[in-house]
């Protein structure tokens, strides 16, 4: 990723965040139009979303690290993956990027360019969703990187894909996936209102996976681990 300027890494985030989200604005649009059936529309917006996150993190991955998520690359701005300076950038270019996806997705399918969900995401349960489906990426991701880097497009599609099914809020875990989908009224939309909560939630799971993981990797110093061989029993 060092290799590419930070203009190029934008332009992937932005890419990558827009086909991200016209992949789930637009699988939902058309799994709608097909049937009636909300199960079987949920399994057609999930199985595509999957899909397109193994894609987009493989061939982007190497350009600006694939986030599309502002709570990724703030995760990885803490680990100091990324640097702080760009950090405002990367989430600036995901949010246009997300908002860019959602348009493309409407003008595929001859809908107005724009326009306010009514679609209502609200309550204690649904915010408890999004804070774990956030946890469970972003420690999916850390783990990933951290023990099978070449892995991690098919460890972040399948978590998704499980993720839209276990929680009750689909698993949105991204500020401009949600923000994106604020300004589309079909089947994978949120009201504007029910938005705060939603990211809120998002960056406390984001923060709590960070320190979970942070935790769980980090070495012992070196005095600890003599003192515990030494407490070790002798043969």
């Amino acid at each position: 990723m060092q290799s590419f300027d930070l203009p190029r890494r934008l332009a992937a985030e932005a890419i990558g965040t827009a086909l991200l989200v016209a992949t789930v604005v637009g699988s939902g649009i058309m799994a709608s139009s097909l049937t009636q059936d909300t199960a079987l529309a949920l399994l057609g917006n999930t199985l595509a979303t999957g899909a397109i996150l193994v894609v987009l993190v493989t061939v982007l991955g190497p350009i600006s690290g694939a986030h599309f998520n502002p709570v990724v690359s703030l995760v990885f701005a803490l680990s100091r993956t990324l640097t702080k300076r760009d950090l405002p950038a990367y989430v600036a270019v995901q949010i246009v990027g997300g908002i860019a996806g959602t348009v493309l997705a409407h003008t595929m399918f001859a809908h107005p360019f724009l326009e306010w969900s009514t679609k209502e995401r609200s309550g204690a349960s649904q915010w408890l969703a999004e804070g774990v489906a956030t946890v469970g990426l972003v420690s999916t991701i850390l783990l990933g990187v951290r023990f099978d880097r070449k892995s991690v497009p098919w460890l972040v599609g399948l978590y998704i894909t499980a993720a839209y099914w276990f929680t009750s809020s689909t698993s949105f875990a991204n500020p401009a996936v949600a923000v994106a989908r604020a300004f589309t009224n079909t089947f994978s939309g949120i009201r504007p209102v029910d938005l705060p909560g939603f990211v809120a939630a998002e960056l406390i799971g984001a923060l709590c996976a960070f320190l979970l993981i942070t935790w769980l990797l980090r070495t012992p110093p070196p005095w600890r681990l003599h003192h515990e061989r030494h407490d070790l029993p002798q043969p």
